[in-house]
């Protein structure tokens, strides 16, 4: 139990950090704890939505948030959750760790690869 506290502990930092600590709770859940992929599905979006309102009011209290900027961002970001979230529920849960884990892969190729691009 305190293994799992921990490891939530520092995956919610980094989280708040905007490093992806959902992509790595999400490895956590199914490779080490072994959860089917729907609950660890769900656990992760539960996990999520108090670490990122934490984080979004600390940006917003130090002024690097804008909620009028952001808000296109959150409308779609909302409608597409919910709208994956039900198509998702008729696929196998393989297909849907394949899907992951090629989104993961693409996402770490996009890591090691990206060049910040030049101010005009």
């Amino acid at each position: 139990m305190w293994i799992n506290f921990i490891v939530c502990a520092l995956l919610g930092y980094l989280s708040g950090l905007g490093v992806g600590g959902g992509s790595l709770l999400m490895l956590w859940l199914t490779q080490w704890q072994a959860l089917p992929y729907p609950i660890a599905r769900t656990v992760n979006l539960l996990f999520f939505l108090p670490s990122s309102l934490i984080a979004s009011y600390c940006n917003i209290k130090k002024h690097r948030l804008s909620l009028p900027q952001a808000f296109p961002g959150i409308a779609a970001g909302c409608m597409a959750a919910a709208l994956f979230s039900l198509w998702g529920q008729n696929l196998e849960s393989a297909l849907l760790g394949k899907i992951f884990g090629g989104l993961l892969l693409l996402i770490g190729l996009r890591e090691l690869f990206y060049r910040p691009r030049k101010a005009k």
